[in-house]
């Protein structure tokens, strides 16, 4: 042994405070698997404050959100056990395998997409079992990318802490445990509809400007947090000029807007309204 390493003092290069947590994940518990992703899989920076990123963190699942036709959202509470300010409640929305769905989404939203790398590409496209895996992680990274691009443009959507797999993790809508109510559930007077659907077209424009048109708009997609409406569910985000179809999905997501909003009584043109996002995309 040398005489520079017998003098090494470790206790100048290690916290000997550091120990092992105490406690160990039970029931629908897991560790925090932020540490586990790389930095592309994480949400854009600066992230949030109340996003936990502590390696000592637990996510908890407290009970399902929504069942859908081919992905459910669960309530996720990531706390670092006896850190009160370490606490943060998310939404995390985990997507089927393509034999578990009850609904297959329409090849008309990933043209003019491009698969990640040619191997998942050549499994998908011979349905292997691989191949169905590589699918439903597909539909989770393109939620993710929509999400992370929305919001670095201002558009009001949840912010999105991860992705891992098919699983997308995300800010939470609500207040407390209770989901913030869907466009379709709420109850308002016309005044108040009239400036969300003001809100709506906004959002609208936004993607437009970008060149993207959410595909698959509705009352049900849109909730209402805070007086604020904010858009949901976009995994089909579609780019209006490389998609074929991109600008009739554009035009059926105005149609749909002004359909139910027409229906509450709010004035509004389905075909103005799609002129004006036309204008905003060639802008």
């Amino acid at each position: 042994m040398t005489d520079s390493f017998a003098s090494f003092d470790a206790s100048l290069f290690f916290d000997e405070s550091l120990t092992f947590a105490d406690v160990e994940p039970g029931d629908d518990q897991r560790w925090s698997t932020w540490p586990a992703i790389t930095p592309s899989e994480r949400g854009p920076e600066p992230w949030p404050e109340w996003v936990v990123t502590s390696a000592g963190a637990i996510d908890t699942e407290l009970g399902i959100l929504k069942t859908g036709k081919e992905a459910d959202v669960f309530l996720i509470e990531r706390a670092v056990p006896d850190e009160p300010t370490q606490r943060t409640l998310l939404a995390a929305k985990r997507y089927r395998s393509t034999e578990h769905r009850s609904f297959h989404r329409s090849g008309i939203y990933t043209e003019g997409r491009e698969v990640r790398d040619s191997r998942a590409g050549r499994a998908i496209s011979k349905k292997t079992a691989f191949g169905r895996e590589v699918a439903a992680a597909e539909w989770s990274f393109a939620e993710f990318q929509a999400l992370s691009r929305m919001w670095e443009l201002g558009a009001p959507v949840p912010y999105p802490v991860q992705v891992n797999g098919s699983e997308v993790l995300m800010e939470f809508l609500g207040t407390d445990a209770t989901a913030a109510p869907r466009l379709a559930q709420v109850r308002s007077d016309r005044a108040m509809l009239a400036d969300y659907y003001a809100q709506i077209v906004e959002i609208m424009r936004v993607f437009a400007a970008a060149g993207f048109a959410h595909g698959d708009l509705s009352p049900y997609n849109l909730l209402v947090h805070e007086g604020r409406v904010r858009v949901i569910d976009l995994p089909q985000i579609v780019d209006i000029i490389a998609n074929p179809q991109g600008l009739d999905l554009l035009h059926r997501d105005c149609v749909n807007v002004c359909d139910w909003f027409a229906r509450h009584r709010v004035e509004c043109d389905a075909e103005e309204l799609f002129a004006e996002l036309l204008a905003s995309s060639y802008a």
